[in-house]
């Protein structure tokens, strides 16, 4: 946790990031995603991959996971197969802080220090923010429905 809050104290120090790059998986090779592929088996053969939080937390880091979710160095949109580089710039070891959850373990962390983390505008976190509570609040309105019929 103290490496945490330490890695977000020196990011405040650096210059400006690199705006994040996406890639579209119709624009690449089948040699280019095969050699991609191949590389990533090799990467995790070498590691085992932890399967609950509690395996994970006390990991190396920054975590050498990159196919996990709730990692921060590259995204997939599951619609379209594009991948999202957050960090361009960085390798995935030069990465201050690399998983989600240890940022969701801070707690209550200001808006600045999560758009820096990951690399995008203050308005894009506050757009996410308003749409996890939206879907939060229909998750709970469901539940109380469920109630009201089954009772």
């Amino acid at each position: 946790m103290a490496s945490t809050l330490n890695a977000l104290k020196a990011r405040d120090d650096r210059p400006h990031r690199a705006r994040s790059r996406s890639i579209r998986l119709l624009r690449v090779t089948r040699r280019e995603a095969h050699a991609a592929v191949e590389r990533a088996r090799e990467i995790e053969a070498e590691l085992e991959r932890p399967k609950t939080r509690s395996e994970c937390v006390d990991g190396p880091r920054p975590c050498p996971h990159v196919s996990c979710r709730h990692h921060l160095y590259l995204d997939v949109n599951p619609h379209t197969g594009t991948i999202k580089l957050n960090f361009p710039e960085l390798e995935v070891w030069e990465l201050g802080v690399s998983c989600a959850l240890d940022i969701a373990e801070l707690g209550g962390t200001p808006i600045e220090a999560i758009s820096d983390l990951l690399n995008v505008t203050r308005e894009r976190i506050r757009q996410i923010e308003t749409k996890a509570l939206s879907k939060l609040s229909s998750l709970a309105d469901s539940r109380d429905l469920r109630d009201f019929h089954d009772g």
